[in-house]
């Protein structure tokens, strides 16, 4: 019997593998944090990057502010964010010192454990960047060997590099993050096992997307192979693309003789909070998958694949999809078998795209270019000869190849002028300009919210939208609301 704690994802990776990044307002995750705190987590799976550019960008809502106060709801659990360690919300690498101004504000906000996802598993730059978080204050600093299948990607590949992470003095933990969910029951009986032999007293977590369907009986062995922790999602935002729910995660686990050591009662409730939500605005909700032997191939994780049909349907062409996926297989093959986490997802995806609206490689996204260039480090095969001519050997990939390094955060304060705090400046150093103006014109973002009001509200927005509608009066017992169009052409409640 083990004692087996939890990582619940439903903030950061179940908002973007199930609703695009962009299901999650601040008053969603404000009116939850209070019960998250009370289930007895070991940790939230809170934000990253992209989480809070999309905050920025598609609710104009600032993700600084949000993390100060989800803290101040939260005062126990450990807050988590991940990130590559070379960049921040865009695709271009950042300065070093930068990365490090990025760091030191989110401790200062409220995070105090940081997963170092470096995806091409370069362990000098591993190490640099949990330097530069321990340098930050962070308490809980994580290293991700991230899972793929691939002839190079043995136990032995991984087993090293556990060790490698072991000896690092800036690394507290170590999890095996499955993005596809392709870990088998049967590989990790032998996968975890290296690993663990490896780490020692390092403790080991486990993070496997359902998208398949592998990861819920995965979990249920997990604890007898050396691991301590498994990350879920609660409610809807369990299973589909994201991670095994956690209620059934829990009951499995109990079932196999181990101890969960929750308080059930909040759980229930924080997973009915995010139902409720779900059902108010319209969200999909995570459902158990089936098997499906393709993800094997073109091993896309589910926010890249939620997103990428979100793409295609805008487009007109979401019919297009099983060939696009088809194509993302024999891409990622052509490209060095990248691991199919961020950003390198996007990057094949995008490429995959180009070449299926038209000729091959005829048109290649300058992320593709600078991966190419080396950029994001060595691949760990060979990129086919004659795509990677194809690539370089156009003038965009000779000025890419000329870029000037990243702006030192001095440059950027040069550029944006000393009067902006340092969160805004990061804001404004690697978003669109209009973008963070509409953030700070909107103003402090609402922080209630109720999902059984949203009806309400949606048809009051709705009449007050009306010319023809100039009074409205809504009565119930114990209720009665009067709302008035002033001539101006505004609403008063």
């Amino acid at each position: 019997m083990s004692d087996v704690r939890l990582v619940d994802v439903s903030l950061r990776d179940g908002n973007q593998s199930l609703w695009g990044a962009a299901g999650l307002r601040t008053a969603h995750v404000l009116q939850v944090a209070p019960v998250l705190e009370r289930v007895g987590f070991r940790a939230l799976d809170y934000s990253s990057s992209t989480a809070m550019g999309m905050l920025v960008r598609t609710h104009r809502e600032n993700p600084w502010e949000l993390l100060r106060r989800t803290r101040a709801l939260m005062p126990t659990t450990k807050l988590q964010f991940i990130g590559t360690g070379f960049r921040f919300i865009s695709w271009q690498n950042s300065h070093p010192e930068t990365m490090q101004l990025v760091y030191d504000r989110l401790v200062e906000g409220g995070i105090d454990r940081v997963v170092v996802l470096d995806p091409m598993h370069d362990m000098d730059a591993a190490r640099a960047t949990a330097r530069r978080l321990k340098k930050a204050g962070v308490d809980e600093v994580v290293g991700a060997l991230t899972f793929t299948i691939s002839a190079m990607h043995d136990d032995a590949f991984y087993a090293d590099l556990a060790r490698q992470m072991r000896e690092c003095p800036d690394m507290d933990r170590v999890y095996v993050k499955d993005p596809a969910g392709i870990l088998t029951a049967e590989r990790a009986r032998t996968l975890l096992p290296a690993i663990k032999a490896e780490l020692g007293s390092t403790p080991l977590e486990l993070h496997s997307h359902a998208t398949i369907g592998l990861s819920p009986l995965t979990y249920s062995i997990a604890p007898e192979l050396g691991v301590e922790v498994v990350q879920t999602g609660c409610g809807v935002l369990g299973n589909g693309s994201s991670l095994p729910e956690v209620r059934r995660t829990v009951a499995n686990l109990r079932e196999m003789g181990h101890r969960v050591d929750i308080d059930d009662r909040a759980l229930g409730l924080a997973c009915d909070f995010f139902d409720r939500l779900a059902a108010a605005e319209e969200l999909p909700a995570g459902r158990p998958q089936d098997f499906d032997a393709a993800f094997l191939h073109h091993q896309i994780a589910g926010g890249v694949m939620t997103t990428t049909r979100r793409q295609l349907r805008e487009i007109g062409m979401e019919d297009r999809f099983d060939s696009l996926i088809e194509e993302v297989g024999r891409v990622r093959a052509e490209l060095g078998y990248p691991i199919m986490v961020t950003p390198f997802p996007q990057m094949v995806v995008s490429q995959a795209l180009f070449n299926v609206l038209g000729e091959r490689y005829a048109n290649v996204p300058d992320q593709v270019i600078r991966y190419a260039l080396g950029s994001f480090g060595r691949p760990t095969a060979p990129i086919d000869p004659d795509v990677l001519d194809r690539i370089l050997d156009r003038p965009r990939a000779r000025e890419l190849q000329s870029e000037p390094p990243p702006p030192s955060p001095a440059e950027l304060r040069r550029q944006f002028g000393p009067a902006i705090s340092d969160e805004e400046l990061l804001l404004r150093a690697h978003m669109p300009a209009e973008q963070v103006d509409a953030m700070l014109a909107a103003g402090p973002a609402p922080q209630h919210y109720n999902p059984a009001l949203t009806p309400v509200l949606t048809l009051l927005r709705e009449l007050g939208e009306r010319r023809t509608v100039h009074d409205l009066a809504v009565a119930k017992p114990g209720l009665r609301l009067f709302v008035q169009r002033r001539r101006e052409g505004t609403v008063r409640a």
